[in-house]
């Protein structure tokens, strides 16, 4: 990996912060500010599909309340409902070939959107948002 020297400011709390934790891990500062700045950047879309890539990468740009509606987003009732019948009858093996084609961009629609939801999560928690537990997220409100 090529490594790059970038000269940064820090208030003087963070960088005391990093001497202390530097001296008592026997770790030099310079990879402890680089493992911080590694674990906080926001997520990558790289490989993600051209489309969706686009899409995630103007989400970085979205508000913080624009960015909870998409985290919190459901697919709609009616393509649940569709999906789950479609998936019935793909077991039962009385799928048509229009219905199976159906099926598939339900199911892609679904994965985007669940997609979507976690970079969405991910964005929010880069801008130190609180991100819900799996137990809060499956709780009803």
């Amino acid at each position: 990996m090529v490594m790059q020297r970038v000269l940064i400011e820090l208030p003087e709390s963070v960088y005391r912060q990093l001497v202390r934790i530097a001296e008592e891990t026997a770790q030099p500062i310079e990879a402890l500010a680089a493992q911080s700045v590694i674990s906080n950047l926001p997520p990558s879309a790289d490989n993600a599909s051209p489309e969706l890539r686009l899409e995630l990468l103007r989400m970085q740009t979205l508000e913080t309340e624009a960015l909870f509606e998409i985290a919190q987003a459901e697919v709609e009732p009616v393509d649940y409902r569709r999906q789950a019948e479609l998936l019935e009858k793909n077991e039962s093996a009385l799928i048509t070939e229009s219905e199976r084609q159906e099926l598939s961009e339900l199911r892609q629609a679904a994965d985007q959107l669940m997609l979507c939801k976690a970079y969405a999560w991910s964005i929010l928690r880069w801008r130190g948002q609180r991100v819900p537990t799996l137990q809060e997220l499956s709780t009803p409100q």
